[in-house]
């Protein structure tokens, strides 16, 4: 089955980058719609950014845009997400998901729904102290 995995979280201080990378373990990955998301304990997980199959669309929530930037290097089988001006309520732990999707329109897909992706990673820690 595909495998998420997640690295480069850590520590920061508040104007602080960081990136975060997704490695899928799979050779599906460049069939995938990726996403991000971000949970804080007590909270619900939201959606933060996501990118379709050939990296040619991306969204991001309202929050982040301008700061975070998507992208993807599908013959690494890695998504990024890169963070600049980091704030305080960024901090949480931050996963990334996929979802296969075939076809032309497929090309282009992307969703900002927990619901549509069919794989996840176990997460890494953001931690931005002000």
């Amino acid at each position: 089955q595909v495998q998420l995995v997640e690295s480069g979280g850590g520590s920061v201080q508040a104007g602080d980058s960081l990136r975060l990378a997704c490695t899928s373990s799979g050779r599906t990955f460049s069939t995938a719609t990726m996403g991000w998301f971000r949970q804080v304990p007590g909270k619900e997980r939201e959606f933060v950014a996501a990118i379709s199959r050939s990296g040619t669309v991306t969204s991001y929530t309202d929050s982040v845009k301008g700061r975070f930037t998507i992208s993807r290097e599908n013959a690494k089988n890695t998504v990024y997400l890169q963070m600049s001006s980091l704030k305080a309520e960024d901090t949480a732990v931050y996963y990334c998901a996929g979802k296969v999707v075939g076809g032309l329109y497929g090309m282009i897909y992307l969703s900002e729904s927990e619901s549509a992706y069919d794989y996840w990673g176990q997460g890494t820690q953001v931690t931005v102290s002000s």
